[in-house]
Formats: structure tokens, C-alpha cells, sequence
């Protein structure tokens, strides 16, 4: 798959800061049980690439990105461990070309019209837009469609079920990212019932969308 297809797969993209690896294969279960079978763990934890690998092995079925990906460094990492996608917070010359030999699929962040162009020029056309509601939120993407038409985007950033269904009309948004699916509070008690509910919840937005 390619980026623009796994963007398309949810109509939003659980971000996931996960502790305890020992609950990756539980949440991924859960998520999916509600309509969602693509996730994003950050590597914002000790915790993620375990997490990762063992999502991996336990659920095929299941699509597991990393997300907060800094540097090449990190992306070999996140691919050796059996990330099937990769999403940054940003891009600058360096990252871009090594997104490009990257063995999996990269969504660079941007929060500019140059980095728009930056990431174009490095024949990105799926890029996350962070943080989207402090960059100027759905006014910016509706303003970016016309100068950047071959462009779609992942909002993340202020997201929630108040505004998602918001941008998800708009025509160069692919998918939101968004962590209320996945409480930190939610995760500590592992109540997967709520992931589930909460996860039907934000599925139900695909086809209210016309997806």
C-alpha cells in the first residue's frame, strides 16, 4: 500500500502513546473489533517498537505505523521492528531523502506552504498537517486546496469528535489522527470495551462521509 491508500482505510487514524507493550495485541484487538484496523504507536514511549512487533505478529489483519518518527535513525528502527508505514511531525531536506529509501511508506508533517512545497519536491503527496488546529486548522486547508490540489492530508493536532467529521468534509483530507480513541486513562485500565465503542464511534464517520 501506499500512503494515499493507508490514509483511506479509516476515517481516523488512532495515535496511540502506548506504556505497556504487553497491551498492544489487546488495543489493536479492540480497535479493530470497532472498525478500525490501522493505528499509529508514537515512539514517544520505551515501550513502541515492542509494541509494534508485537502487533505484528499476533494481528496480520491489522495495519501498525509508527508515528513521531525524528530522524533516519528512527525510521530504520521503526521499519526493523515491523512498522508497515511511518508518520513524522515534520520534514526538512534531510529527512525527505531519507524518507525516500525508506522500505516502507512516509508521511512527513507541515505546518507551511513551503514545507508543503518541500515535501512535494520530494514527491511526497500525502503529508499529515501538525499541528493542525494551531496552524490555522480547516481555514488553512481549505485556502491550500487550490495552490496544492494534488495534495491530501492527515490532520493531527486539536483534533476531536467536536471537529473531526468538520474536516473530514473537506476534499483534500484524507483521514484525522487523533488520540481520544485511546485515553491514557482508558489504556491504564485496559477497558477494551471502551476502545471498542469509542472506535465504532469514529468508523461510523466513513460512510457519513460518503466513504
Amino acid at each position: 500500500m501506499d500512503a494515499q491508500q493507508i490514509l483511506s482505510l479509516s476515517p481516523v487514524m488512532p495515535v496511540v502513546a502506548l506504556h505497556d507493550a504487553e497491551a498492544a495485541v489487546d488495543l489493536a484487538h479492540a480497535l479493530h473489533a470497532g472498525g478500525i484496523g490501522v493505528l499509529e504507536i508514537t515512539l514517544r514511549t520505551p515501550s513502541a517498537l515492542t509494541a509494534i512487533a508485537n502487533i505484528r505478529r499476533a494481528l496480520p489483519d491489522v495495519l501498525v505505523g509508527a508515528g513521531t518518527v525524528l530522524d533516519a535513525a528512527q525510521l530504520a528502527a521503526a521499519a526493523d521492528a515491523g512498522a508497515q508505514f511511518a508518520i513524522s511531525p515534520g520534514i526538512n531536506p534531510a529527512f525527505a531523502e531519507a524518507c525516500a529509501r525508506a522500505p516502507v511508506p512516509v508521511i512527513p508533517g507541515v505546518a507551511t506552504a513551503g514545507e508543503v512545497m518541500l515535501a512535494s519536491a520530494h514527491g511526497f503527496g500525502v503529508c499529515k498537517l501538525f499541528p493542525a488546529e494551531a496552524a490555522g486548522g480547516r481555514a488553512l486547508l481549505k485556502a491550500w486546496h487550490a495552490p496544492f490540489a494534488h495534495m491530501r492530508f492527515c490532520p493531527t493536532g486539536g483534533i476531536s469528535p467536536d471537529n473531526a467529521a468538520d474536516y473530514l468534509r473537506l476534499p483534500n483530507v484524507l483521514c484525522v489522527g487523533g488520540s481520544w480513541l485511546t485515553p491514557p486513562d482508558v489504556l491504564a485500565r485496559r477497558d477494551w470495551h471502551t476502545v471498542t465503542a469509542l472506535a465504532r464511534q469514529a468508523a461510523a464517520w466513513r460512510s457519513e462521509q460518503g466513504g
